[in-house]
């Protein structure tokens, strides 16, 4: 007789051996549009400043994954009761969860996608349905939010959510920014569940503080810093004339799939299964020839990328006029004998608002030892400071770096 296999087994740097159990999990796993996330960097451009940072979408998901499976053994273990379809589901949701990030991750959102990455992501999952013969349609339900336990969807998405505790470890310990180190266990092993919400008990609100103050440092050290919006800002402005030149109908290489996206206008443009075969790689080849393009402007923004000969990036505390903008851009104009609309390439300024904690948003909530629910903002000096003032604002003004001002 054929002995049953056992789970398949993941060594995952952060957590050690994650287990996954045969079945629809591990053939979600197997599936080209998953394995597809195996090629797109996690922090996209953080790597121009932190070269360790290479790991991928894959292997965030896998982490989440094995969150999402400590989480609900917690739960459980304090009463929560769930179906084995209930645990597959929100299991599946969680793994598929950034499966409609294009290339470099965020870095294209609003370049190449037409829609947000969340958008994408339903639309393959709803695709991926068909091929499954419906057995994700629960998975459906809770990244949407329509089922009778919302704490399912919370743990998928939410200010405490296992996509976010995963990122914070795994991105802290690929940088080496140490600030950004979490006690993800003690805050998993301290959820509960409060009237189908989930909450953290009071036990646990320190780590929650500490998890809030991590993830602001890791914003405006890692997915902030001003080498890393330079070398986005270079790359979206190659992608942008790109485009620019193939709605002119000028030929350039690139793969069909990246073809498509720079083609499209509006969602419905790109199908799935054609978006998910689009990954870094493609985009990194396109690059290697445009370089060489005949377009002077589509040909320095490439090889400024490949080369790393990024933006100059100016952070100011307050917005720059548009008469300091403007000398830039006069300045770039001259030196490169280009059109003044052509100068908006070379010269990017950017606003940026990030809050420590927004308790305006689905909040954190905290279960007090008389069983009294309140808002973490509420027990937390530390937070309830932070969340009462104005958000951290940075401006950024890019421009070509060998342009004298």
């Amino acid at each position: 007789m054929p002995t049953k296999q056992g789970p398949l087994t993941i060594n995952d740097p952060l957590y050690g051996f994650v287990q996954v159990p045969r079945g629809l999990l591990t053939e979600l796993i197997d599936h080209p549009w998953f394995q597809r996330l195996g090629r797109i960097r996690q922090l996209g451009m953080s790597a121009f400043v932190y070269p360790g940072a290479q790991h991928t979408r894959l292997a965030h998901s896998i982490g989440a994954l094995h969150l999402m499976q400590q989480a609900l053994r917690t739960l459980e273990s304090k009463g929560t009761f769930l179906f084995e379809t209930e645990r597959e589901a929100v299991c599946a949701a969680i793994l598929l969860h950034d499966l409609g990030h294009g290339p470099f991750s965020h870095v294209l959102e609003g370049t190449l996608l037409p829609v947000s990455h969340e958008a994408i992501t339903l639309s393959m999952i709803e695709e991926l349905n068909t091929q499954f013969d419906g057995r994700l349609t629960l998975t459906l339900k809770i990244l949407k939010g329509e089922t009778a336990k919302p704490f399912l969807h919370e743990l998928i998405s939410s200010q405490l959510d296992m996509d976010r505790m995963d990122y914070l470890v795994r991105d802290s310990f690929y940088t080496g920014v140490r600030e950004g180190s979490i006690g993800a266990a003690r805050i998993i092993g301290q959820l509960v569940v409060n009237d189908d919400r989930l909450a953290v008990s009071h036990k646990g609100l320190y780590s929650v503080e500490n998890y809030l103050i991590s993830r602001r440092a890791m914003y405006w050290q890692v997915y902030l810093h001003k080498t890393t919006v330079a070398a986005e800002e270079v790359l979206r402005s190659a992608l942008r004339r790109a485009r620019h030149l193939v709605a002119r109908g000028h030929e350039l290489f690139a793969s069909p799939a990246l073809h498509a996206l720079l083609r499209a206008t509006k969602a419905g443009d790109v199908e799935p299964a054609l978006f998910a075969s689009v990954d870094d790689s493609d985009v990194v080849c396109a690059l290697k020839q445009w370089q060489h393009a005949d377009d002077a402007i589509l040909a320095r923004l490439s090889a400024g990328f490949l080369n790393r000969n990024l933006f100059k990036v100016d952070v100011c505390e307050e917005e720059p006029t548009a008469e300091v903008t403007e000398a830039y851009r006069r300045h770039v104009q001259a030196a490169l004998s280009i059109s003044y609309e052509d100068t908006d390439y070379f010269v990017r300024p950017i606003s940026v608002k990030k809050a420590m904690y927004n308790p305006r948003e689905e909040g954190i909530r905290i279960v007090q030892t008389d069983g009294t629910v309140s808002d973490v903002s509420q027990l937390s000096r530390l937070v309830a400071g932070e969340a009462a003032a104005h958000p951290d604002s940075k401006f950024y003004l890019c421009h070509l770096r060998d342009i004298k001002h």
